[in-house]
């Protein structure tokens, strides 16, 4: 049985998080471990092939302090990943450009044994600004084992390199959960605090229009939910500044979903919806998989990227255009825009095709579609 380390984002976002779930639900004989908060045994307690080595633990936080003080990083990481079969680097956003890049790809290095199979599954790349940031990054991933993008624009920064490949975002295999054959009379709204995500002077603007959308599909006669996908990047700061904008008269048509080890209840919570309004990624993501009309608000290219790899031909809004978009519009997009992604959801299992190979899997039979498809 092969013991593989996981390295990945986390801080309960649910994208990331699901992210760990597939990948372990996927390889149930492979012995997984990754170094994460305590409260991840909490939240990943169905997975009986993953370990959590709490990061927050009185022992890891006091090595960690003393190796920071002699310039050393990541040594619980480093630690894990030789004493493993190999390292899967899973995630989406990972590979944004941020002030200190330099130290902070210096720190993730440290990690990779390079004697040992590194593998990175489901990201984007960028957005950058620095040419040496993209060149440091293509040097080292001309090493790694095995790369596979989920969207387009990225795959063709580095297509030229032959370990490089290109798959439909991981989540679009997820298996839905089983839900009534009607939804439930409420629209989901996923939020964002935007200057979280780098969109400095648009949080009054996000916060009004959320407002305004809420008021109007609550006197159409729904409910709306609100929902944090990680506490830890301001989402739920951001459902509190809308609530108070709308203020207590339609307190009880909303209700909140937070998410931070309750997976299941929030997947079910977005399956049961009339539709979504879809400002995180993954919401836009799990909309389409559960077969939702969703209207998405893109924070970034990588949405807007992913739409026209699927062909996603309904309305939606970035923050150019928020402040023109009405309400009204944007319901009448949701009542007949809904997405088809079987093919999608195929097509991501090609993630896994390489680390499949590894991981011994295609002696029960996996076989894919032709890679051809997609070159």
């Amino acid at each position: 049985m092969k013991k593989m380390l996981i390295y990945a984002y986390t801080e309960f976002n649910l994208g990331d998080d699901l992210f760990i779930k597939v990948l372990c639900e996927r390889y149930p004989d492979t012995r997984f471990r990754i170094c994460a908060p305590r409260l991840y045994k909490q939240c990943f307690k169905e997975l009986p092939n993953l370990k959590v080595y709490p990061s927050d633990s009185l022992l890891l936080r006091g090595i960690g302090y003393i190796c920071r003080k002699l310039k050393i990083h990541n040594v619980a990481h480093k630690y894990l990943a030789d004493h493993s079969d190999g390292v899967v680097h899973i995630g989406g956003s990972i590979f944004m450009e941020a002030d200190h890049w330099a130290e902070h790809f210096k720190n993730a290095e440290v990690i990779r044994n390079q004697n040992k199979p590194y593998y990175l599954l489901g990201s984007n790349f960028g957005p950058f600004t620095n040419q040496e940031y993209y060149d440091e990054h293509k040097r080292i991933f001309k090493d790694y084992t095995d790369i596979c993008f989920r969207e387009q624009y990225s795959y063709d920064l580095f297509k030229d390199l032959d370990n490089v490949r290109l798959a439909p975002d991981i989540i679009f295999q997820l298996d839905p959960p089983d839900i009534p054959n009607e939804p439930e009379d409420y629209i989901v709204l996923s939020v964002i605090k935007p200057s979280a995500k780098g969109l400095n002077g648009f949080d009054n603007l996000y916060y009004e229009k959320m407002k305004e959308l809420a008021i109007y599909f609550i006197e159409k006669g729904y409910a709306v939910h609100f929902m944090s996908f990680c506490e830890h990047e301001g989402d739920q700061l951001a459902i509190e500044e809308i609530q108070r904008l709308i203020g207590p008269s339609y307190k009880d048509a909303m209700q909140v979903h937070l998410y931070k080890t309750n997976m299941e209840e929030v997947l079910s919570v977005l399956a049961n919806a009339r539709s979504i309004v879809a400002s995180r990624f993954h919401a836009m993501i799990l909309g389409w998989v559960f077969n939702k009309p969703v209207f998405p608000v893109a924070y970034s290219k990588k949405m807007i990227n992913v739409m026209k790899d699927v062909g996603f031909t309904g309305l939606y809004a970035d923050f150019n255009t928020l402040e023109q978009v009405q309400p009204a519009q944007i319901f009448e997009s949701m009542i007949t825009c809904s997405m088809d992604v079987t093919l999608q959801a195929k097509q991501a299992e090609r993630h896994f095709e390489h680390l499949d190979t590894y991981l011994s899997l295609y002696e029960r039979g996996i076989r894919y579609e032709s890679q051809a498809e997609h070159s």
